[in-house]
């Protein structure tokens, strides 16, 4: 589980991006066509063409820190919009199914509590 501070907010960047970038290029993508500040201290996430890497780029206080995450046997979950330059924020719960490869849009929940009486 990854625990972010409160009031960092993640930004998930629709679309495809190329995943030679790195955190020189993202930085320059997240002011160009986020029209985002990238050392604000929030996260910003981008997905590959095949779905199956991710990198977050992030602004801790003193340098960029960039975290990447390639899946062997499955895809990461993005949403289907078609807008480049657009992103949508998540939650930190959010973010931690996506990096975990669950399908953070509809997570199903296995334990209901029991009525009681």
């Amino acid at each position: 589980m990854m625990i972010i501070p409160s009031g960092v907010k993640v930004h998930l960047a629709v679309g495809k991006t190329d995943m030679r970038k790195g955190m020189d290029g993202l930085a320059t993508l997240i002011k160009e066509t986020l029209k985002q500040e990238p050392f604000s201290g929030h996260l910003f996430v981008f997905r590959g063409r095949n779905a199956s890497m991710i990198k977050i780029l992030f602004w801790d206080g003193t340098g960029l820190c960039l975290f990447t995450k390639r899946l062997n046997r499955s895809r990461f979950i993005w949403p289907h919009l078609h807008e480049q330059g657009k992103s949508i924020k998540l939650t930190a719960a959010q973010l931690s199914m996506l990096i975990d490869g669950i399908d953070w849009r509809r997570p199903e929940r296995v334990w209901k509590p029991a009525i009681l009486g």
